[in-house]
């Protein structure tokens, strides 16, 4: 079984493997184009990530508008996140919308950025989480990982 992860957005999302182990098969920021998700491109690289046609389940963060933020930004981030979700049902024919609050509350991370990427560099160490501006690929990860814990 794999595993997949998402953590949508424009310029910060990222999708993410694992394997029934743990092992990442995956790990990658949303392909863009322009102001838009590349939704072909997200689709092949979701495929990608899921070797030998084995079995898979795609869990997407549930997303919701952040209190501040300007309607042009949030009009692009939810069209996004509108994307993201759709590209994952004509995958998976049903996906999982987990909350933040719950992964991060079931894996003991906070919602300060910097938790997600120090607990997913100490369980996925052959992952490029390398910069600061990776805590999208981190979640994605931890996303995934929540997705194994909870099977």
């Amino acid at each position: 079984m794999i595993y997949v992860g998402i953590d949508p957005g424009l310029r910060s999302g990222a999708v993410a493997a694992i394997d029934h182990n743990g092992k990442v098969t995956g790990c990658a920021d949303i392909p863009a184009i322009d102001d838009r998700v590349d939704v072909i491109s997200l689709n092949t690289l979701i495929r990608s990530m899921i070797p030998n046609g084995d079995d898979f389940c795609i869990t997407i963060e549930q997303v919701g508008v952040m209190p501040g933020q300007g309607i042009s930004s949030t009009g692009r981030f939810m069209r996004a996140a509108g994307a993201i979700e759709t590209v994952g049902l004509l995958l998976a024919k049903e996906i999982v919308l987990v909350r933040p609050q719950a992964w991060k509350k079931a894996l003991g991370v906070t919602a300060e950025k910097e938790t997600s990427l120090n607990l997913a560099r100490s369980l996925f160490p052959e992952a490029s989480l390398k910069r600061k501006k990776d805590h999208g690929r981190a979640e994605a990860l931890l996303i995934a990982e929540y997705t194994r814990r909870q099977s």
